[in-house]
């Protein structure tokens, strides 16, 4: 068996408080920040994890694949990107995905289980896969500060 490792990284600005569009992380809801600043829901983390792949397969999901099926046929759920990154693995698999968000908002650890579910079942991967962290890094950036978000993937990959 062959491992790879890929990495991958992304970050949106949260929009002016008040915004309508919701915050979505990791496919899931926050109420307590504003929606991120981009074409699709911004979703850090999936936009990461598709990065993360793109670095092994180099196909550009959120370069190309992601930018078309926004522009082209409306469809902003980063799910769907995550889906179409998945499919350019072809026959390797995920043994696991490591995470990492730095942000001062919203409060993430105590759904921090429901996010690695959510991860694990769009990637059909278990739980014990995916593993997540979090930082406020000291408040030193504009994440800390909460700003923005920012998230870092690390994906390993096996073939045979």
């Amino acid at each position: 068996m062959k491992t790879k490792t890929g990495i991958g990284q992304d970050s949106h600005r949260f929009l002016p408080e008040g915004s309508k569009k919701k915050c979505i992380v990791a496919g899931l809801p926050f109420e307590d920040a504003p929606g991120l600043d981009a074409d699709s829901d911004g979703d850090v983390v999936f936009h990461a994890i598709c990065n993360a792949i793109t670095s092994i397969t180099h196909v550009p999901i959120l370069g190309k694949v992601a930018i078309d099926l926004c522009r082209k046929e409306g469809i902003t759920d980063s799910r769907v990107y995550l889906e179409k990154a998945a499919e350019t693995l072809g026959d390797q698999t995920i043994e696991h995905i490591a995470l990492t968000i730095e942000g001062g908002r919203p409060k993430f650890q105590k759904r921090a289980e429901e996010m690695r579910k959510s991860v694990a079942d769009l990637l059909s991967l278990s739980v014990e896969q995916v593993g997540i962290t979090f930082t406020s890094g000291d408040r030193l950036t504009a994440f800390g500060r909460g700003e923005g978000l920012m998230c870092f993937c690390v994906a390993t990959i096996a073939s045979s």
